[in-house]
């Protein structure tokens, strides 16, 4: 229960309102074990004696008794829930704001489907033994400690019974739920495995459907679902034994009591109402034993999630901070210099990067070319710190990137990456993303530059038009140019294009790339970095970057490549059919 216990510092600060429902929880817990006590004052001085005055007294204190324990209860519960949900909202922030503080390598770690199931099916495994834990978990045991304590001072022989059945009780729920921890574990864990096959469906549904796959994806889809209910039966069927056995003990226990305490009420040495006092107490302290057993399972399965939460919540960043961190402010009117110092990196233990070393002087455009896998776009990530080096450093205007502010550092640089993301809302909005307080003309002056503004206007609602999950009502063109503008608005002093304009034809790339150059040039200099798969968009850079295996192959502007890089006139041949204007 380690997990869990740790799980309940995001308790502290509805202490208050948990404390209140502990305190209600003993009233209540009080009215009920002064039941028994008044049937024994019914049965041996009302009805023994034939005295209808205290029976009638008595039953009306009974009644009190149980109206007091329901309201008790009532309020009970509205507390319970309430520090139960509280409890889940703020766990559900802390992961929300923990996995914003993750890198790609974090991210490349965690699955989506593993984060959703952690921050949804986890934490509400949880809060219901939160909340749980202010109603039956607490209840329970001191229901059992005052049935005990009440049950030796009626009958101390008959509480004999009762210590000799809590050792097998407490043996057998502790084997259950040291043992039903791992299955729940195993059942999450397959359930994370069926959110990633129906994640990867959904989102690639129109994929499926052009290559015919419906029926593949199906059988993926079922064969984990077989598998999460094959888990869940298992552990059904291993918990199922519990419940019975339980009842069987408790059954047991009264049995003997009502046997040693009929022959003692027949031999004068307990009255009828000790012994029908004693069989509630013993009810009532075994109860709470078969309550306990009950949750053995939500206790099992909540201890498996409060491990996987916390996992994601105990993980340490890869990418870091430094105390003392210094803020970047771009030394050069005319952009940011960034160079790389021969840079390795490596990822899952496979070098990416060999000993890559270039210079992007302030407002020069470098492209960076290569062959699929060649580290392009790892070359790019490296410079927001979306990834850290393995070894040797990216410096910003001279200054190591680890050495400055994430903050800082990623609001000076603008990011379209390879995959073009968009979210639910309008196309405005996400243009504005970058910069929330941006003016409806800056909107449109970025639009303009992206070669957007034409096609937004277009749209049924202009720029007000809603945006579907993840820009699926726009083609794959249009979420690429509505990605630059969102990038080109933040005023960037370093702009990273990645592969962002693939899904352009010829003639549009022309003019993005005619357009980028005028106002980089003039309204807005920025240094600008393009990893780009096709040779078009890279013709006119200031200086070509050409990477092979991970390892720089050449570096300069086109004419000098077609001259000094058989790598370079050899993907340049293959996309253009030739070379031309090598001079």
């Amino acid at each position: 229960m380690r997990s869990l216990l740790r799980m309940y510092r995001f308790v502290r600060p509805y202490r208050w309102a948990a404390l209140g429902a502990l305190a209600l929880l003993l009233g209540m817990v009080g009215a009920d074990l002064l039941i028994p006590r008044l049937t024994q004052r019914i049965i041996d001085q009302g009805i023994a004696r034939g005295d209808l005055r205290t029976v009638g007294l008595t039953a009306l204190g009974m009644i009190g008794l149980a109206a007091l324990s329901t309201v008790f209860a009532i309020a009970n519960t509205i507390l319970s829930v309430r520090v139960g949900q509280s409890f889940a909202h703020d766990v559900r922030n802390a992961l929300m704001r923990k996995v914003q503080t993750f890198s790609f390598a974090d991210l490349d770690r965690f699955r989506t489907g593993q984060l959703l199931v952690r921050s949804t099916s986890d934490v509400a495994l949880v809060e219901m033994i939160v909340a749980m834990s202010l109603r039956i978990l607490t209840r329970a045991p001191v229901w059992m400690v005052g049935s005990m304590v009440l049950l030796v001072l009626t009958s101390p022989r008959l509480a004999w019974i009762l210590l000799a059945f809590f050792p097998v009780l407490a043996l057998l729920i502790g084997v259950f739920l040291s043992r039903g921890r791992e299955r729940f574990g195993e059942v999450q864990r397959q359930l994370d495995r069926l959110n990633t096959v129906l994640q990867e469906n959904l989102a690639g549904v129109r994929v499926v459907k052009a290559f015919v796959r419906e029926g593949r994806e199906a059988e993926r889809f079922e064969a984990e679902n077989v598998g999460l209910m094959r888990r869940q039966i298992g552990v059904m069927t291993f918990f199922a034994v519990l419940a019975p056995t339980m009842t069987l003990l408790v059954n047991l226990g009264v049995v003997g009591v009502i046997w040693l305490g009929g022959r003692a009420a027949i031999g004068g040495e307990l009255t009828v109402g000790q012994v029908v006092a004693s069989v509630n107490y013993l009810t009532y302290a075994l109860f709470p034993m078969m309550l306990i057993a009950g949750m053995m399972g939500p206790l099992s399965a909540a201890e498996a999630s409060a491990s996987r939460i916390l996992e994601v919540l105990d993980t340490e960043p890869a990418v870091k901070e430094k105390p003392g961190a210094r803020t970047w402010k771009p030394s050069s009117p005319q952009g940011a210099r960034v160079a790389f110092e021969e840079v390795f990196f490596s990822y899952n233990g496979e070098p990416v990067l060999r000993g890559v070393s270039f210079v992007a002087e302030p407002g020069e455009t470098v492209a960076v070319l290569g062959a699929t896998g060649s580290g392009k776009s790892t070359l790019l990530h490296l410079i927001p710190r979306f990834y850290d080096v393995t070894a040797g450093r990216v410096t910003v205007d001279g200054v190591d990137v680890r050495d400055y502010t994430l903050s800082s550092l990623r609001q000076g640089i603008g990011v379209a990456l390879q995959e073009a993301v968009l979210f639910t809302g309008t196309v405005r909005d996400n243009i504005r993303y970058g910069r929330p307080e941006a003016t409806d003309e800056e909107v449109v002056a970025a639009a303009q530059a992206a070669q957007a503004h034409g096609f937004i206007l277009e749209l049924p609602q202009g720029y007000d038009t809603v945006v579907g999950e993840r820009g699926v009502n726009l083609s794959g063109g249009q979420r690429q140019r509505i990605a630059i503008a969102r990038a080109l608005l933040v005023r960037p002093r370093l702009l990273l294009l990645d592969d962002s304009t693939s899904a352009l034809d010829i003639e549009t790339e022309v003019k993005l790339q005619d357009a980028l150059d005028e106002l980089l040039a003039s309204a807005m200099p920025a240094t600008r970095l393009v990893v780009a798969q096709r040779i078009s968009t890279v013709l006119l850079a200031d200086k070509i970057v050409v990477l092979d295996g991970g390892r720089v192959a050449a570096i300069g502007t086109h004419d000098e490549l077609l001259r000094e890089s058989p790598l370079y006139r050899e993907i340049y041949a293959s996309q253009l059919g030739g070379i031309h204007g090598a001079g």
